[in-house]
């Protein structure tokens, strides 16, 4: 396969590894690969940087059967031919998130199946030897997240472009956090077989819902993306309120108000 990026999409993909430094020689890179636009493009580029920088890197790459669809194998054969094609090694993993779901009405259907494919995915960087996991979150993931944490916990946060994790000692990286989906969606309409998610709850979730928002409130605030994305950066705090008090901090002044009688 002959690897050719636009340089609009390599352009801000280089921006990325090379401001967050996400490669260094000797990285061993596992590859969450779901069949989906953005971690096919994720595959893609990683492939084409292994062959255009000068860093010596390794890829390897893991699909999670979360055994929704029976019809997944199909789905499976198609990313085999794809990673092999890109002379990417490929595994698949079956974890019965179907079932942990369903035993877990308390608890939010996505953060259930993110927990449990993030786990597996740790554990098979671990068995493999690698020491970093590529996932393929793109600009509008994070600022979608930045913005539902606000609406959702009254928290300016969203997930950061490199993330240590102490406990697997692994780094995640997210080469495509410079990408907007609309790039990463034209491109791969034209290069990829994309592979339907099997998730039942595809385009239902609150996610989605904030994806809507956003594209709606654009409409009245055309600049209202950038200017969340900007807001995502550390120097973007301007005045804000302190943090508030406890009762017993305030105690003392409450009585200076208010007599003892």
């Amino acid at each position: 396969m002959q690897l050719i990026l636009p340089k609009p999409i390599f352009s801000k993909l280089m921006r990325a590894v090379v401001e967050f430094d996400m490669i260094q020689d000797g990285d061993k890179i596992l590859i969450g690969l779901s069949g989906g636009k953005d971690s096919q493009l994720l595959a893609y580029a990683l492939a084409t940087l292994r062959l255009r920088i000068q860093k010596k890197f390794t890829l390897s790459a893991v699909t999670i059967n979360p055994l929704f669809d029976e019809n997944f194998s199909a789905n499976a054969a198609a990313l085999k031919n794809f990673c092999a094609e890109l002379e990417i090694p490929y595994q698949i993993h079956e974890v019965d998130i179907a079932s942990a779901i369903n035993s877990r009405p308390d608890k939010s259907p996505c953060f259930t199946c993110a927990y449990f494919r993030r786990a597996a995915i740790n554990r098979i960087a671990n068995q493999t030897s690698a020491n970093k996991v590529a996932y393929a979150h793109h600009l509008d993931d994070a600022v979608e997240t930045f913005f539902m944490s606000l609406l959702s916990s009254g928290q300016l946060t969203t997930f950061t472009p490199t993330t240590y994790l102490s406990r697997s000692n692994l780094t995640v990286i997210r080469p495509l956090v410079y990408l907007r989906e609309y790039q990463i969606t034209s491109f791969a309409a034209k290069n990829f077989n994309i592979v339907k998610s099997p998730c039942p709850l595809d385009g239902k979730t609150n996610r989605q819902n904030i994806k809507n928002l956003i594209v709606d409130l654009g409409k009245s605030f055309p600049d209202l993306f950038d200017h969340l994305a900007a807001a995502m950066r550390e120097n973007s705090i301007g005045e804000l309120w302190r943090a508030p008090k406890t009762l017993a901090e305030m105690r003392q002044t409450y009585f200076s108000y208010v007599s003892r009688r």
